[in-house]
């Protein structure tokens, strides 16, 4: 009797427990709706200690101009993904995160990208991360990052904004997929070229036999005449069917060639992005050096006629440029740079020369 009373005990303990979350949960609810939004509080994180790339009062301004009503708005018909998904558009916004307080407020915090590279070169106006990740210039954006200028310009279009890698691999992905639908129209010339080696063979396997036995035997004056005649109409069936031969595989060499353009084009792309990824390496490279992070305002980048990419340099010293070349035994220019700046310049005058080349072996070559 006592265990049985134990358990309605018990029982009823649980559905007072429940009674009152339910209550709690319909007042908490009911209170939400009630309640509506008496205040939007915008923080920006500052990912970055070179400046700023957005301030509270533009993503204000977004919001309004994207025509979403927030002041005065009951709490629960807010929808807080919507307002994550318009202000992460913006490529220089790196993750965005909405909430509400129960007071009636509305917070979002926003983590700005950490811009590595100012890109002002080949039409572009924008800024790039370390990771590659590329976005055009905020207005007014104060930012204190090298620059980049020259004819030089990432493997994407003006005005592209995303992730450097993922754009090369869809590009590459769209290629492939091409190379496999070239590869699919070379099979019909396949069966073609197949059918016509068939009849070639054929013509080639041809006899002519002797007509009659015994009797109405054909002479050999008349046997003769049929075999010139038979060896003019195989050179001639050869001659036309070698003709359609080559015109076949003409069609699959141009598919072939079509596939080797496509092929050159994926290798051209990865080196590109191989370069840019080498460019974002080596400014962070300068970037890490307290001197260099001084001196050196400007990068100019050209690619030469047989790509490659090399770099020059505007220092803040002096009135001359630095060809630096290509961005390869970086440790090795920058250390006779370095030594050149200590030694050779207080020597020789900082004003001297117009250039200043560290392109080749062994020496630095002034003009």
């Amino acid at each position: 009797m006592q265990k049985i009373l134990r358990i309605v005990l018990i029982c009823l303990l649980w559905a007072v427990v429940a009674a009152y979350v339910f209550y709690a949960a319909t007042r908490s609810r009911t209170a939400r709706t009630m309640r509506k939004v008496q205040e939007i509080r915008i923080e920006v994180m500052d990912s970055t200690s070179q400046g700023s790339l957005v301030e509270a009062r533009e993503v204000r301004e977004q919001l309004r101009r994207s025509g979403i009503k927030l002041t005065n708005r009951p709490l629960d018909s807010v929808d807080l993904q919507r307002i994550e998904t318009i202000l992460t558009r913006n490529g220089f916004v790196a993750d965005v995160r909405a909430y509400l307080r129960e007071e009636g407020v509305l917070c979002i915090a926003l983590n700005q990208r950490r811009p590595m590279l100012r890109l002002l070169s080949g039409g572009m106006n924008g800024y790039a991360t370390r990771e590659g990740y590329i976005f055009s210039t905020p207005p007014r954006s104060s930012l204190y990052v090298p620059v980049l200028t020259g004819d030089y310009r990432p493997p994407v279009e003006v005005g592209f904004n995303g992730l450097l890698r993922e754009e090369v691999d869809r590009r590459l992905a769209a290629m492939d997929s091409l190379i496999v639908v070239l590869e699919r129209e070379k099979y019909p010339h396949y069966l073609a070229e197949k059918q016509n080696n068939r009849r070639l063979d054929s013509v080639r396997r041809y006899r002519l036999k002797r007509r009659g036995f015994l009797i109405n035997r054909e002479t050999d004056e008349e046997f003769d005449k049929r075999v010139e005649e038979a060896r003019a109409q195989k050179a001639a069936a050869r001659r036309h069917l070698r003709y359609i031969s080559r015109q076949i595989q003409g069609r699959i060499d141009r598919l072939s060639d079509r596939q080797e353009m496509l092929r050159g084009e994926q290798k051209k792309l990865e080196k590109y992005y191989e370069d840019f990824m080498k460019l974002l390496t080596f400014v962070e490279h300068i970037e890490n050096d307290a001197f260099w992070r001084s001196e050196i305002v400007e990068i100019e980048a050209v690619r030469t006629s047989g790509g490659a990419l090399e770099l020059s340099f505007i220092p803040r010293s002096g009135r001359f440029t630095i060809r630096f070349g290509r961005l390869e035994e970086v440790e090795y220019k920058l250390d006779k740079l370095s030594r050149f700046y200590r030694k050779g310049l207080p020597t020789l005058g900082w004003d001297r020369y117009r250039e200043v080349d560290v392109r080749f072996s062994d020496r630095v070559v002034c003009r």
